[in-house]
């Protein structure tokens, strides 16, 4: 059975630092829907003395009487029920006389709820801040995964809030390390295809079953209409947007490879003045990033950034109306022959990552991990150092590789090289192969060579 909760050392060290400290905290905790927030706040407080609020969007005056009952729970004084406030700042008053001195931690999460029911709720927050939690024992955990409006409303700069907050923690996925904690029975091969899959997402790691294989869980756990991760991203996508279909179009063909503006512009059939607007909204609520090429300010392209999303977008949604009738035998023999090289793609990304958490140790500080590309021609990871002008060039290969092929990728990497126009001059240059296995790896090594394989990772 999987664990209930994993990992999540460091962000408990922060919050437990901040709550040793001798002052009222006001935490910001934010991060993407199913990441984790909410279990990594109850297991915080679990100890502590302290309430876990969820907010939701029916009124204020429903999460106010939620927030009493709350209180009450926490004081044991029932007289919070009955209290007649209509408003926060009243009720948090009311609970710093009844604390006195003691220590406890309120948790606000879901936030924006709030937010959408009344802008003005944020000076609110910052009031009671100021005026009522300056200076007793009690400390604020506010929590929202509404990436855009956590940023705006809540972090940024023009925020009543802002300066008010003594600390704040994006919650990551979980790292690929942690993947064994989830399926215990599969090797490291099986661990990143459920990566690839579902990405560091608890949430959608627990919806699949240990004790099937990578395939199976396909079929049962994601194609098969009725279970939870079926239509996932359309749920998410409503939770974000009242009219998601212009959206979600977009999202389909940036996962079919459709990444440049003018590519997504014909295929879809959106005006490329309009286009630019949806693209902005799904980049500031974290569905999409836009990447450029090592050395350019301009040609870059965009892509999904959830493994989930990518996933689903791919080989689901465009199957929708087979698995609607019960046709998985069908549409996995469909995407069965497109599968591996989704893997492929997605074992760039997880490099990637390896490499700018450190799991992947690289011959210089580096200061940018890129990709590069020109016309034809392609490199899947350029890490620079901007202060030593070091480079490595990076391929990637999922698949299984001897000595001889090996060599063989190395060396066109070395010509591709080339073609790179940076610090050309004085650049020192490194070159690496990433792949799923190696063979003669150390006898590579033993040429000079840069070669990692999952044994690695």
């Amino acid at each position: 059975m999987i664990q209930s909760f994993i990992n999540r050392e460091r962000e408990l060290d922060f919050l437990n630092g901040k709550y040793a400290e001798d002052s009222s905290q006001v935490i910001v905790i934010y991060g993407k829907r199913r990441i984790g927030k909410t279990e990594l706040i109850k297991k915080f407080i679990e100890d502590k003395e302290g309430v876990y609020i969820l907010c939701t969007n029916d009124s204020i005056a429903e999460n106010i009487k939620e927030m009493k009952e709350k209180f009450a729970l926490l004081t044991g004084k029932d007289y919070f029920r009955n209290l007649d406030p209509s408003n926060f700042y009243d009720l948090f008053r009311y609970l710093r006389d009844e604390m006195g001195n003691r220590k406890a931690i309120i948790a606000v999460d879901e936030f924006p709820y709030l937010i959408e029911l009344n802008r003005g709720i944020v000076s609110v927050f910052q009031k009671l801040c100021d005026e009522i939690l300056a200076g007793s024992n009690i400390s604020l955990i506010i929590c929202g995964s509404s990436m855009g409006m956590m940023e705006t409303e809540v972090l940024g700069y023009k925020s009543p809030l802002y300066g008010r907050r003594t600390g704040e923690w994006k919650v990551s996925p979980m790292q690929f390390k942690h993947m064994k904690h989830f399926f215990s029975a599969h090797d490291k091969a099986d661990l990143f295809r459920f990566r690839a899959i579902c990405g560091g997402v608890p949430f959608y790691l627990r919806k699949l079953d240990n004790s099937l294989t990578v395939e199976e869980n396909i079929r049962e756990k994601i194609l098969k209409k009725g279970e939870v991760l079926y239509n996932e991203p359309l749920f998410l996508l409503r939770e974000e947007f009242r009219e998601p279909k212009v959206y979600t179009l977009i999202l389909k063909y940036l996962s079919l490879g459709y990444n440049k503006q003018g590519e997504i512009s014909s295929v879809t059939g959106i005006e490329k003045g309009n286009l630019s607007k949806y693209l902005s909204v799904l980049q500031n609520l974290h569905f999409i990033e836009h990447i450029l090429p090592l050395g350019k300010r301009k040609g870059g392209i965009y892509e999904i950034n959830d493994q989930y999303f990518r996933f689903w977008f791919r080989f689901v949604y465009p199957n929708l109306s087979d698995l609607e009738i019960g046709l998985v035998d069908e549409v996995y023999s469909r995407i069965s022959f497109q599968i591996n090289s989704y893997y492929g793609k997605e074992f760039e990304n997880f490099v990637i990552e390896q490499i700018k958490t450190k799991e992947i140790l690289m011959p210089f500080y580096f200061s940018d991990v890129n990709r590069w590309w020109y016309k034809e021609e392609e490199i899947d990871i350029v890490v620079v150092s901007q202060e030593t002008k070091e480079v490595l060039f990076g391929e990637c290969k999922w698949k299984t590789l001897d000595k001889k092929d090996a060599v063989k990728v190395i060396k066109d990497l070395e010509r591709k090289s080339e073609y790179v126009k940076w610090n050309n001059e004085t650049r020192k240059e490194h070159f690496a192969l990433f792949a799923k296995k190696v063979h003669d790896k150390e006898s590579l090594r033993k040429d000079g060579y840069l070669v990692f394989d999952l044994d690695d990772m």
